[in-house]
Protein backbone atom coordinates (compact mmCIF):
# COMPACT_ATOMS: atom_id res chain seq x y z
CA UNK A 1 0.00 0.00 0.00
CA UNK A 2 1.76 2.78 -1.29
CA UNK A 3 -0.25 5.90 -0.41
CA UNK A 4 -2.37 6.67 2.26
CA UNK A 5 -5.67 5.50 2.75
CA UNK A 6 -8.53 7.94 2.61
CA UNK A 7 -11.25 8.55 5.41
CA UNK A 8 -13.77 7.18 3.59
CA UNK A 9 -11.96 4.09 2.49
CA UNK A 10 -10.54 3.83 6.22
CA UNK A 11 -14.76 3.56 6.73
CA UNK A 12 -15.32 1.29 4.43
CA UNK A 13 -12.79 -1.20 5.54
CA UNK A 14 -14.12 -0.74 9.62
CA UNK A 15 -17.49 -1.63 8.25
CA UNK A 16 -16.04 -4.88 7.06
CA UNK A 17 -15.78 -8.39 9.20
CA UNK A 18 -13.69 -9.99 6.67
CA UNK A 19 -9.78 -10.60 8.45
CA UNK A 20 -7.50 -9.19 5.29
CA UNK A 21 -9.64 -5.87 5.62
CA UNK A 22 -8.85 -5.56 9.09
CA UNK A 23 -5.33 -5.81 8.73
CA UNK A 24 -5.54 -3.55 6.17
CA UNK A 25 -7.33 -1.03 8.23
CA UNK A 26 -4.64 -1.13 10.41
CA UNK A 27 -1.95 -0.61 8.06
CA UNK A 28 -4.05 2.11 6.71
CA UNK A 29 -3.44 4.01 10.05
CA UNK A 30 -0.44 3.25 10.33
CA UNK A 31 0.39 4.80 6.99
CA UNK A 32 -2.24 7.66 8.07
CA UNK A 33 0.23 8.82 10.72
CA UNK A 34 3.00 9.54 8.18
CA UNK A 35 0.46 11.71 5.70
CA UNK A 36 0.06 15.38 6.49
CA UNK A 37 -4.04 15.15 6.83
CA UNK A 38 -3.42 11.91 8.94
CA UNK A 39 -4.10 13.66 12.49
CA UNK A 40 -6.95 15.72 10.95
CA UNK A 41 -8.31 12.34 9.74
CA UNK A 42 -7.63 9.66 12.49
CA UNK A 43 -9.08 12.98 14.66
CA UNK A 44 -12.62 13.25 12.90
CA UNK A 45 -14.88 12.47 15.53
CA UNK A 46 -17.04 9.78 13.06
CA UNK A 47 -13.46 7.81 12.95
CA UNK A 48 -12.47 8.33 16.44
CA UNK A 49 -15.89 6.73 17.11
CA UNK A 50 -15.71 3.73 14.71
CA UNK A 51 -12.26 2.73 16.13
CA UNK A 52 -13.01 3.23 19.69
CA UNK A 53 -15.62 0.58 18.47
CA UNK A 54 -13.69 -1.97 17.00
CA UNK A 55 -10.10 -1.24 18.05
CA UNK A 56 -10.37 -4.79 20.66
CA UNK A 57 -11.06 -6.86 17.74
CA UNK A 58 -8.42 -5.49 15.13
CA UNK A 59 -5.32 -4.99 17.33
CA UNK A 60 -6.21 -8.54 19.05
CA UNK A 61 -5.92 -10.20 16.28
CA UNK A 62 -2.87 -8.18 14.23
CA UNK A 63 0.19 -9.74 14.05
CA UNK A 64 3.10 -8.77 16.48
CA UNK A 65 4.73 -6.66 13.48
CA UNK A 66 1.70 -4.99 12.54
CA UNK A 67 0.89 -4.02 16.42
CA UNK A 68 4.70 -3.65 16.61
CA UNK A 69 4.28 -0.48 13.95
CA UNK A 70 1.35 1.10 15.40
CA UNK A 71 2.81 1.84 18.26
CA UNK A 72 5.52 2.91 16.91
CA UNK A 73 3.63 5.25 14.86
CA UNK A 74 1.30 6.09 18.19
CA UNK A 75 3.93 6.78 20.35
CA UNK A 76 3.55 10.76 19.97
CA UNK A 77 0.43 11.21 18.71
CA UNK A 78 -1.78 13.31 20.77
CA UNK A 79 -5.13 12.50 18.64
CA UNK A 80 -4.34 8.82 19.30
CA UNK A 81 -7.67 6.71 20.71
CA UNK A 82 -7.10 6.32 24.47
CA UNK A 83 -8.55 3.00 24.63
CA UNK A 84 -6.45 1.60 21.83
CA UNK A 85 -2.88 3.43 23.23
CA UNK A 86 -4.17 1.80 26.48
CA UNK A 87 -3.90 -1.81 24.84
CA UNK A 88 -0.84 -1.09 22.86
CA UNK A 89 1.24 -0.21 26.07
CA UNK A 90 0.02 -4.00 27.96
CA UNK A 91 1.36 -5.67 24.98
CA UNK A 92 4.50 -7.46 25.25
CA UNK A 93 7.43 -5.28 26.01
CA UNK A 94 8.87 -4.48 22.49
CA UNK A 95 5.38 -3.52 21.61
CA UNK A 96 4.62 -1.24 24.57
CA UNK A 97 7.59 0.36 25.22
CA UNK A 98 7.84 3.11 22.78
CA UNK A 99 3.96 3.81 23.84
CA UNK A 100 5.35 3.88 27.30
CA UNK A 101 7.71 6.14 27.00
CA UNK A 102 6.55 9.10 24.99
CA UNK A 103 2.70 8.70 24.43
CA UNK A 104 0.86 12.04 25.27
CA UNK A 105 -2.31 10.38 25.82
CA UNK A 106 -1.35 7.99 28.70
CA UNK A 107 -2.38 9.82 31.82
CA UNK A 108 -0.72 8.98 35.26
CA UNK A 109 -3.74 6.77 36.52
CA UNK A 110 -2.96 4.64 33.13
CA UNK A 111 0.72 4.20 34.27
CA UNK A 112 -0.31 3.97 37.98
CA UNK A 113 -2.47 1.03 36.15
CA UNK A 114 0.52 -0.44 34.25
CA UNK A 115 2.94 -0.49 37.63
CA UNK A 116 0.02 -2.41 39.11
CA UNK A 117 -1.09 -4.65 36.68
CA UNK A 118 1.83 -5.29 33.93
CA UNK A 119 5.11 -6.73 34.24
CA UNK A 120 8.39 -5.87 35.60
CA UNK A 121 9.81 -4.89 32.23
CA UNK A 122 6.62 -2.24 31.88
CA UNK A 123 7.23 -1.41 35.21
CA UNK A 124 10.61 -0.33 34.50
CA UNK A 125 9.46 1.67 31.15
CA UNK A 126 7.34 3.84 33.32
CA UNK A 127 9.93 4.25 35.82
CA UNK A 128 12.16 5.48 32.86
CA UNK A 129 9.40 7.82 31.29
CA UNK A 130 10.27 11.60 30.95
CA UNK A 131 8.70 14.23 33.55
CA UNK A 132 7.28 11.44 35.26
CA UNK A 133 4.78 12.93 37.66
CA UNK A 134 4.52 12.68 41.73
CA UNK A 135 1.86 10.44 41.88
CA UNK A 136 3.62 7.92 39.76
CA UNK A 137 6.47 7.90 41.09
CA UNK A 138 4.85 7.42 44.95
CA UNK A 139 3.28 4.58 43.89
CA UNK A 140 6.56 3.40 42.65
CA UNK A 141 7.88 3.60 46.12
CA UNK A 142 5.03 2.39 47.93
CA UNK A 143 6.00 -0.96 45.83
CA UNK A 144 9.71 -0.99 46.72
CA UNK A 145 10.16 -3.15 43.61
CA UNK A 146 14.25 -2.92 43.65
CA UNK A 147 14.48 -3.32 39.71
CA UNK A 148 11.89 -0.07 39.68
CA UNK A 149 13.18 2.08 41.85
CA UNK A 150 16.45 1.87 40.04
CA UNK A 151 14.85 2.63 36.69
CA UNK A 152 13.35 5.50 38.66
CA UNK A 153 16.69 6.70 40.45
CA UNK A 154 18.39 6.76 36.55
CA UNK A 155 15.15 8.80 35.74
CA UNK A 156 16.98 12.30 36.56
CA UNK A 157 13.59 14.27 34.53
CA UNK A 158 10.99 12.33 37.68
CA UNK A 159 9.05 14.66 39.67
CA UNK A 160 11.09 13.63 42.81
CA UNK A 161 10.49 15.78 46.26
CA UNK A 162 13.24 15.92 49.26
CA UNK A 163 11.08 13.04 50.74
CA UNK A 164 10.83 10.59 47.90
CA UNK A 165 15.24 11.32 47.31
CA UNK A 166 15.34 10.14 51.21
CA UNK A 167 13.12 7.12 50.61
CA UNK A 168 15.50 5.87 47.55
CA UNK A 169 18.87 7.01 49.51
CA UNK A 170 17.56 4.36 52.57
CA UNK A 171 16.56 1.76 50.27
CA UNK A 172 20.00 1.71 48.75
CA UNK A 173 21.08 0.57 51.97
CA UNK A 174 19.96 -3.38 50.77
CA UNK A 175 19.83 -2.45 46.54
CA UNK A 176 23.69 -1.99 45.76
CA UNK A 177 22.14 -1.07 41.80
CA UNK A 178 20.49 1.99 43.41
CA UNK A 179 23.80 3.53 44.71
CA UNK A 180 25.66 4.48 41.55
CA UNK A 181 22.56 6.36 39.81
CA UNK A 182 21.68 8.61 43.16
CA UNK A 183 25.22 9.68 43.33
CA UNK A 184 24.87 11.01 39.94
CA UNK A 185 21.53 12.44 40.78
CA UNK A 186 20.81 16.62 40.51
CA UNK A 187 18.58 16.59 43.39
CA UNK A 188 21.00 14.74 45.68
CA UNK A 189 21.68 16.77 48.69
CA UNK A 190 24.55 16.74 50.86
CA UNK A 191 23.20 15.33 53.94
CA UNK A 192 22.08 12.54 51.90
CA UNK A 193 25.00 12.22 50.05
CA UNK A 194 26.94 11.57 53.48
CA UNK A 195 24.18 8.96 54.02
CA UNK A 196 25.13 7.40 50.63
CA UNK A 197 28.87 7.34 51.03
CA UNK A 198 28.41 4.78 54.15
CA UNK A 199 27.31 2.48 51.33
CA UNK A 200 29.20 2.75 48.29
CA UNK A 201 32.51 1.68 46.86
CA UNK A 202 35.49 3.61 47.24
CA UNK A 203 35.33 5.23 43.57
CA UNK A 204 31.58 6.66 43.94
CA UNK A 205 33.03 7.44 47.98
CA UNK A 206 35.24 9.94 45.66
CA UNK A 207 32.67 11.51 43.47
CA UNK A 208 30.61 12.27 46.69
CA UNK A 209 33.43 13.76 48.54
CA UNK A 210 34.19 16.12 45.26
CA UNK A 211 31.12 16.91 44.40
CA UNK A 212 29.78 17.81 47.66
CA UNK A 213 33.00 18.87 49.57
CA UNK A 214 31.97 16.54 52.69
CA UNK A 215 34.11 17.04 56.10
CA UNK A 216 36.01 13.89 56.80
CA UNK A 217 35.03 14.68 60.05
CA UNK A 218 31.52 14.25 59.34
CA UNK A 219 32.61 10.80 57.27
CA UNK A 220 33.87 9.42 60.21
CA UNK A 221 31.28 10.30 62.32
CA UNK A 222 28.77 8.89 60.07
CA UNK A 223 31.13 5.66 59.36
CA UNK A 224 31.21 5.20 63.37
CA UNK A 225 27.56 5.56 64.48
CA UNK A 226 26.64 3.60 61.28
CA UNK A 227 29.29 0.70 62.24
CA UNK A 228 27.62 1.29 66.24
CA UNK A 229 23.90 1.09 64.97
CA UNK A 230 24.33 -2.21 62.84
CA UNK A 231 26.55 -3.61 65.86
CA UNK A 232 25.76 -2.87 69.41
CA UNK A 233 22.17 -2.54 69.84
CA UNK A 234 18.64 -4.10 68.75
CA UNK A 235 15.49 -2.94 69.66
CA UNK A 236 12.94 -4.40 72.18
CA UNK A 237 9.67 -5.18 71.93
CA UNK A 238 9.09 -1.85 74.18
CA UNK A 239 10.76 0.42 71.90
CA UNK A 240 14.02 0.47 74.18
CA UNK A 241 17.63 0.03 72.53
CA UNK A 242 19.26 -2.40 74.31
CA UNK A 243 22.15 -4.15 74.30
CA UNK A 244 22.58 -7.35 72.12
CA UNK A 245 23.97 -10.40 73.45
CA UNK A 246 27.28 -11.75 72.75
CA UNK A 247 26.22 -14.93 70.79
CA UNK A 248 23.50 -11.81 68.61
CA UNK A 249 26.26 -9.26 68.23
CA UNK A 250 28.57 -11.93 66.49
CA UNK A 251 25.76 -12.90 64.48
CA UNK A 252 24.85 -9.40 63.21
CA UNK A 253 28.50 -8.83 62.91
CA UNK A 254 28.60 -11.85 60.57
CA UNK A 255 25.75 -10.83 58.72
CA UNK A 256 27.08 -7.01 57.98
CA UNK A 257 30.35 -8.68 56.87
CA UNK A 258 28.97 -10.87 54.52
CA UNK A 259 26.41 -8.07 52.93
CA UNK A 260 29.91 -5.87 52.53
CA UNK A 261 31.57 -8.38 50.99
CA UNK A 262 29.44 -9.40 48.59
CA UNK A 263 28.36 -6.01 47.63
CA UNK A 264 31.72 -5.46 46.81
CA UNK A 265 32.22 -3.18 50.07
CA UNK A 266 34.63 -4.42 51.99
CA UNK A 267 37.83 -3.39 51.65
CA UNK A 268 41.69 -3.28 53.79
CA UNK A 269 40.34 0.17 55.45
CA UNK A 270 37.38 -1.32 57.12
CA UNK A 271 39.57 -3.41 59.20
CA UNK A 272 41.06 -0.08 60.27
CA UNK A 273 38.13 1.58 61.15
CA UNK A 274 36.42 -1.21 63.13
CA UNK A 275 39.58 -1.15 65.22
CA UNK A 276 39.19 2.93 65.67
CA UNK A 277 35.81 1.62 67.20
CA UNK A 278 36.82 -0.68 69.51
CA UNK A 279 35.25 -3.45 67.79
CA UNK A 280 37.90 -6.32 67.98
CA UNK A 281 35.63 -9.53 66.95
CA UNK A 282 34.27 -7.07 63.56
CA UNK A 283 37.79 -6.91 63.18
CA UNK A 284 38.45 -10.60 63.29
CA UNK A 285 35.33 -11.30 61.14
CA UNK A 286 36.21 -9.05 58.36
CA UNK A 287 40.05 -10.13 58.35
CA UNK A 288 38.71 -13.38 57.71
CA UNK A 289 36.60 -12.76 54.92
CA UNK A 290 38.61 -10.86 53.36
CA UNK A 291 42.00 -13.58 53.40
CA UNK A 292 38.97 -16.45 53.33
CA UNK A 293 40.75 -17.61 56.01
CA UNK A 294 39.31 -19.77 58.91
CA UNK A 295 37.85 -17.47 61.25
CA UNK A 296 39.16 -20.00 63.84
CA UNK A 297 42.68 -19.83 62.58
CA UNK A 298 42.61 -15.70 62.99
CA UNK A 299 41.46 -15.33 66.28
CA UNK A 300 44.05 -17.90 67.65
CA UNK A 301 46.53 -15.91 65.92
CA UNK A 302 45.60 -12.77 67.52
CA UNK A 303 45.72 -14.37 70.85
CA UNK A 304 49.39 -15.60 69.98
CA UNK A 305 52.09 -14.27 70.90
CA UNK A 306 53.33 -14.19 67.21
CA UNK A 307 52.14 -11.22 65.89
CA UNK A 308 54.10 -11.85 62.34
CA UNK A 309 51.21 -14.41 61.61
CA UNK A 310 48.96 -11.18 62.03
CA UNK A 311 51.77 -9.77 59.55
CA UNK A 312 51.27 -11.85 57.14
CA UNK A 313 47.32 -11.88 57.21
CA UNK A 314 47.38 -8.58 56.78
CA UNK A 315 49.63 -8.54 53.88
CA UNK A 316 47.49 -11.25 52.19
CA UNK A 317 44.59 -8.82 52.23
CA UNK A 318 46.66 -5.61 51.05
CA UNK A 319 47.46 -4.24 54.37
CA UNK A 320 50.44 -1.43 54.24
CA UNK A 321 53.13 -1.66 56.10
CA UNK A 322 52.92 1.79 57.10
CA UNK A 323 49.76 1.16 58.91
CA UNK A 324 50.55 -2.80 60.70
CA UNK A 325 51.77 -0.96 63.46
CA UNK A 326 49.02 0.88 64.18
CA UNK A 327 47.07 -2.12 63.91
CA UNK A 328 49.09 -4.51 66.07
CA UNK A 329 49.29 -1.82 68.81
CA UNK A 330 45.46 -1.35 68.84
CA UNK A 331 44.76 -5.03 69.10
CA UNK A 332 46.89 -5.24 71.64
CA UNK A 333 44.88 -2.39 73.80
CA UNK A 334 41.87 -4.07 72.58
CA UNK A 335 42.81 -7.57 73.68
CA UNK A 336 44.81 -7.97 76.65
CA UNK A 337 48.26 -6.88 75.14
CA UNK A 338 47.61 -9.84 72.53
CA UNK A 339 49.04 -11.06 70.43
CA UNK A 340 52.25 -11.11 72.69
CA UNK A 341 56.04 -10.86 72.40
CA UNK A 342 56.77 -7.40 73.03
CA UNK A 343 58.54 -5.23 70.74
CA UNK A 344 61.14 -7.69 69.32
CA UNK A 345 57.85 -9.57 68.28
CA UNK A 346 56.49 -6.62 66.54
CA UNK A 347 59.51 -5.76 64.64
CA UNK A 348 60.03 -9.78 63.66
CA UNK A 349 56.13 -9.10 62.65
CA UNK A 350 57.18 -6.39 59.82
CA UNK A 351 59.11 -8.68 58.12
CA UNK A 352 55.58 -10.22 57.16
CA UNK A 353 55.42 -7.51 54.21
CA UNK A 354 58.44 -8.79 52.00
CA UNK A 355 58.07 -8.36 48.63
CA UNK A 356 56.00 -11.56 48.06
CA UNK A 357 52.44 -11.66 46.37
CA UNK A 358 49.50 -11.84 48.75
CA UNK A 359 48.96 -15.19 47.45
CA UNK A 360 51.79 -16.64 48.94
CA UNK A 361 51.57 -14.75 52.14
CA UNK A 362 48.04 -16.04 52.58
CA UNK A 363 49.25 -19.54 52.05
CA UNK A 364 52.00 -19.08 54.49
CA UNK A 365 49.60 -17.60 57.13
CA UNK A 366 46.97 -20.61 56.30
CA UNK A 367 49.84 -22.84 57.21
CA UNK A 368 51.88 -21.25 60.08
CA UNK A 369 48.34 -20.78 61.93
CA UNK A 370 47.73 -24.83 61.99
CA UNK A 371 50.82 -24.85 64.30
CA UNK A 372 49.00 -22.91 66.71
Amino acid sequence: MSVALSSESLLELAKSRAPADRERLLLGIVELCDADQGAAAIGSPEIQGLLNSIFMGLVAGAERDIRRRLAKKLSTAEWAPPALVNVLALDEIEIARPVIASSPVLKDPDLIRLLIEATIEHQIEVARRPNLAAPVVAAILEAGEPAVMTALAGNQTAELGPADMARLVEAAREVAALRSPLSRHPKLTGDLALQLYIWVGQALRQSLADRFRLDPRLIETALAQSVQEAHTATPNGNGVVVMARDGEREAMEQRLIEKLHSAGQLRPGYLVRALQEGRLSLFSTALAMLGRFEADHVQRVIDSDRPELLGLACAAVGIDRSVFPSILQMIRTLNGGRPGGGAEAARRAIGAFAPVSPQIAATAFRQAALSI
